[in-house]
């Protein structure tokens, strides 16, 4: 059964580093859009990082260029994001989504999240 699942979240000091995983099964991660998303308690979900199943493009949102990697892992299904550098207001539930379209059936799988926690 499809199922994305997150891990590697956890509490660290303000400069320090996480590094999130998501392991997919049942589907192929080079085949969809991968996606990092964040959400703070009250706040929507907001984009962090994403890579496209064709020709691996990546795109940061502005507030984490410079500090946070993502990469896909073909070998292990799974997709990553370091994230170094961390501040206070990185402090979220960190989402794994990935998404294809094709033949006009969408797919749009999300994971259960991972806390981060950046305090001092």
């Amino acid at each position: 059964q499809v199922q994305v699942v997150e891990s590697g979240g956890g509490s660290v000091q303000p400069g320090g580093s996480l590094r999130l995983s998501c392991a997919a099964s049942g589907f192929t991660v080079s085949r969809y859009a991968m996606s990092w998303y964040r959400q703070a308690p009250g706040k929507e979900r907001e984009l962090v990082a994403g890579i496209t199943s064709a020709g691996g493009r990546i795109n940061y949102a502005d507030f984490v260029k410079g500090r946070f990697t993502i990469s896909r892992d073909n070998a292990k299904n799974t997709v990553y994001l370091q994230m170094n550098s961390l501040k206070p207001e990185d402090t979220a539930v960190y989402y794994c989504n990935a998404v294809a379209r094709r033949w006009g059936d969408e797919y749009d799988y999300w994971g259960q999240g991972t806390q981060v926690t950046v305090s001092s």
